[in-house]
């Protein structure tokens, strides 16, 4: 995968720029390099930069504090400055930054710092009047602003300065090119701009696949009980494990999901997490798991084939070298990370991985491991009746279409970026982008929720309408793969047929963008409406399209 990347600076990063090029870490990329120093006239003219800037490109916007709002200033030289004076400078600074807001698909900007040396009062400076109080009182505006724009990201400058072991600062490497960071700090920040990009694109990883004895707990937990494993108590790698059960969830409690491949007696594993009084993690925070002493590459791929995830969304853990060697011999899309053997740095590794990374977190996230736990009770249920369509009669089916609301632009937005197999056009738009379409003359956008017997899948289906001279352009058909397979295919067909005879439409246009990735979409709709059709791309609407009798449709 290859994205683009905008880099604008008031200083010289061309060292940042080359290690974003030559990282070969997903994504690859295209990094576009404005001129260092002229920030205003590449936002507020048709710069020549942006001939060069198309799709979905990104633009990282790093700039000194001083440079960004020049009342700072002022500080130095003994003037007071005011907190609303600051204030203003910043609104001035994101006001530039969105003109071409229009032209991108994000602004990513690094929070502002100043170098150690400047101190300007010593231990008053971060009391009113001194620049780091300044700083502070600007990075604060600046964190408000990116509240209320989807556009804008913020990066960590400080968490990216402390994790740098080597010096941050080189007062030569600023006089003799302008320079403003040491190299290992342009080193550092590339995970940090690539975990932003994958974010931006919906390649965050998605499921963590967890080894248990020497991963989860200390010692074998069949050769010492689960009374004796060790896990919390008085003892530091008691505690650590622990420590790493607490990232863990945390990541769970925002969308992440948990799964265990473990050579191990299953029975005597489930007992351990029921029982032991320091777990964490308790059976109902793992959506699937394979515990046996069969292969753990075959557990990887069978639990990301149950959960309908891809290989290259899943992390494998694991304490022991030769199974990570294993999984990662046979399954090279799924990301293994080398782990220390000292459990103690287990959460600190976790960490580093920046392979979780969440720009904006929706309601849906937070319910994700319920979803798939009550998925895998719907895939039991089928096993145990003698067809799909006994199956589908008893699903208690509703979906639930209505207008797109405030309320779920933001689920809405990140359907749209994140969904790849069931996406028509795999069009992408920030929440403002899609809340403006949405807005448009003759557009409507459409959200389809979908519940049953098992519980609420929540808003898993978008759909895209608009008119034009009397017809209609199905412009979005968007659905998670989680709902395929149940009618919920044919009830989005359904309201964008009702809406384009309500709208007085003659026809139809579903035209299909072809992709990598959603092939799948393109079979379900070529197979739907292949009787429908009138002429390329174009499908009568002398009748709604019929829904499955086992869907409850409710507009």
């Amino acid at each position: 995968m290859t994205t683009s990347c905008l880099l604008v600076s008031d200083a010289n990063i061309a060292p940042l720029a080359g290690y974003l090029r030559n990282d070969t870490e997903s994504p690859q990329v295209q990094v576009i390099e404005a001129p260092y120093g002229i920030v205003e006239p590449v936002f507020l003219s048709e710069h020549e930069i942006w001939s060069r800037v198309e799709g979905d490109t990104a633009a990282l916007v790093w700039t000194r504090p001083h440079s960004a709002v020049p009342a700072l200033a002022q500080l130095e030289f003994g003037r007071a400055v005011s907190r609303e004076e600051l204030a203003a400078g910043v609104d001035r600074f994101v006001e530039l930054l969105l003109a071409k807001k229009d032209r991108l698909s994000a602004l990513l900007l690094p929070l502002w710092t100043l170098p150690p040396t400047a101190r300007n009062r010593g231990a008053g400076d971060l009391k009113r009047g001194g620049c780091q109080w300044a700083v502070q009182q600007m990075n604060a505006r600046l964190v408000s602003l990116a509240e209320d724009s989807a556009l804008i990201h913020l990066l960590d400058t400080h968490s990216m300065l402390a994790s740098c072991a080597e010096r941050v600062y080189d007062a030569k490497l600023w006089h003799m090119g302008k320079i403003p960071f040491a190299n290992s700090v342009f080193r550092r920040s590339v995970g940090e701009v690539k975990a932003a990009l994958r974010a931006l694109t919906g390649r965050a990883k998605k499921l963590i696949v967890l080894d248990l004895d020497d991963t989860l707990w200390g010692g074998s937990v069949g050769e010492v009980g689960w009374e004796q494993i060790r896990l919390g108590g008085h003892d530091y790698v008691g505690e650590a494990f622990v420590a790493f059960q607490q990232a863990l969830k945390g990541l769970s409690s925002r969308g992440i999901i948990l799964a265990l491949a473990s050579r191990n007696e299953e029975r005597l594993a489930l007992e351990a997490i029921d029982s032991h009084p320091d777990m964490v993690l308790r059976r109902d925070d793992f959506v699937a798991w394979q515990i046996h002493w069969g292969d753990k590459a075959t557990s990887v791929a069978s639990l990301a084939a149950e959960l309908n995830i891809g290989l290259s969304e899943v992390v494998f853990i694991d304490d022991h070298p030769a199974e990570r060697a294993r999984v990662r011999e046979a399954l090279p899309e799924v990301m293994v990370p080398e782990w220390p053997e000292d459990p103690a740095l287990y959460a600190d590794a976790l960490a580093e991985l920046r392979a979780f990374d969440a720009l904006e977190l929706s309601g849906e996230d937070g319910r994700r491991g319920a979803l798939y736990a009550e998925e895998r009770k719907r895939s039991a249920s089928l096993r145990e009746v003698e067809s799909l369509e006994v199956w589908l009669e008893n699903l208690e089916l509703v979906v639930t279409a209505k207008k797109l609301m405030s309320d779920d632009i933001g689920r809405a937005a990140q359907l749209l970026n994140k969904t790849n197999q069931m996406n028509l056009r795999t069009r992408r738009m920030t929440e403002d982008q899609l809340a403006s379409w949405a807005e448009g003359e003759d557009r409507e956008v459409w959200t389809v929720r979908v519940a049953d017997r098992f519980g609420d899948a929540g808003l898993c289906g978008l759909l895209g309408l608009k008119g034009r001279e009397g017809r209609g352009d199905v412009t979005d058909y968007v659905l998670s793969c989680r709902v395929m397979g149940r009618g919920v295919e044919e009830a989005l067909l359904y309201v964008a047929t009702a809406r384009a005879q309500a709208n007085g439409w003659s026809s139809l246009q579903v035209e299909i963008l072809p992709t990598e990735k959603n092939k799948p979409c393109r079979a379900v709709l070529e197979r739907l409406l292949a009787e429908r059709k009138r002429g390329e791309n174009s499908w009568d609407l002398e009748g709604v399209f019929p829904l499955p009798q086992h869907v409850d449709m409710r507009m």
